[in-house]
């Protein structure tokens, strides 16, 4: 039987960009180092890890809602480790197998591209993303239209059930979120150009560049007031987080996609990896939080947060 922890965080491509002010950046800094501290002390033999994509890996071309890796490569954007992860394919491959048989219609890659929104985490705990064997599940929080979040759930706990039979110890990393509304563009409104990136086209690296430029200038007017993105959420930050401390999954059931992104702007849908480690580590029984930490960075455009979590049943 595989024993389970869960390590879930915020990403953003500002993290070592933009000053946030020191006691700011000192607060968070502690909170992934006593999160690295956990990984550590767990010594995962494997992490599945769930995370989005910001139209790097995954475009209009083909938008599947999530789909599993069986070999995956970071593009090292803002800042993130670059190359081949250590992707195990026979348990890839097992892990789809497994999820297509409880009726959850998993796309599956033998060329994933990933980009910081899986690989940033990796890096924080692990030094990079290629320090560990790594399942990456893609979970579409970006691309409209999005389903309902029960299905998030659903595909978490199927991928418990299915790690829950292995001889190892198996880490569950949720990436994204919380409240942030990013100036990213929306198929249906944007020129021909623009369009034409969002469904295929690829940036060269100069593009690439210079839309790294942009965020940042982003998170400086947004810091300021001088924005027109939609405002942090710490309310309904502080809320989700302590739907996921009580173990109360099901209350997500209830949230429609409509009323969280006009409560928590357009990024908020990244809990959804949220949902689905905490859905894996929950089939493993009732499981208590351990630490959790938010703070809201506007310089970052984000309701900033790191929970760590494992089974009630392990005793420490």
């Amino acid at each position: 039987m595989a024993e389970l922890a869960l390590c879930c965080m915020s990403h953003t491509p500002l993290l070592r960009t933009a000053d946030p002010g020191a006691s700011v950046a000192q607060r968070v800094d502690e909170a992934l180092g006593d999160a690295r501290e956990f990984v550590e002390a767990f010594d995962p033999d494997l992490v599945v890890v769930f995370g989005p994509d910001h139209y790097q890996g995954f475009r209009y071309e083909l938008m599947p809602p999530f789909c599993v890796g069986a070999s995956a490569t970071a593009i090292g954007d803002y800042g993130t480790s670059a190359g081949e992860l250590d992707v195990p394919q026979a348990v890839a491959d097992d892990l789809i197998a497994h999820l297509l048989a409880a009726d959850l219609d998993v796309a599956m890659s033998e060329k994933m591209v990933l980009d910081h929104g899986i690989t940033q985490p990796l890096d924080i705990l692990f030094g990079s993303s290629a320090a560990k064997p790594v399942i990456p599940v893609f979970i579409n929080s970006v691309a409209e239209p999005l389903g309902p979040l029960r299905r998030i759930r659903r595909l978490g706990a199927a991928v418990g059930e299915y790690v829950a039979g292995l001889d190892q110890k198996v880490l569950l990393l949720g990436s994204g979120g919380l409240s942030h509304d990013v100036p990213i563009p929306r198929l249906r409104e944007s020129p021909p150009d623009v369009a034409a990136y969002l469904v295929s086209k690829r940036r060269t690296p100069a593009e690439q560049q210079a839309r790294e430029e942009a965020i940042y200038q982003a998170g400086q007017d947004f810091a300021r007031g001088e924005s027109t993105l939609m405002p942090l959420n710490p309310d309904l930050d502080k809320r989700i987080l302590q739907h996921f401390e009580e173990g109360d999954l099901s209350q997500f059931d209830e949230m429609s996609v409509e009323w969280l992104g006009g409560q928590g702007g357009s990024s908020i849908h990244e809990v959804r990896s949220w949902i689905a480690a905490h859905a894996a580590l929950q089939t493993a029984g009732p499981y208590r939080t351990e630490s959790s930490f938010y703070q809201p960075v506007p310089e970052w455009i984000i309701g900033f947060a790191v929970t760590v979590a494992r089974p009630q049943s392990i005793v420490r």
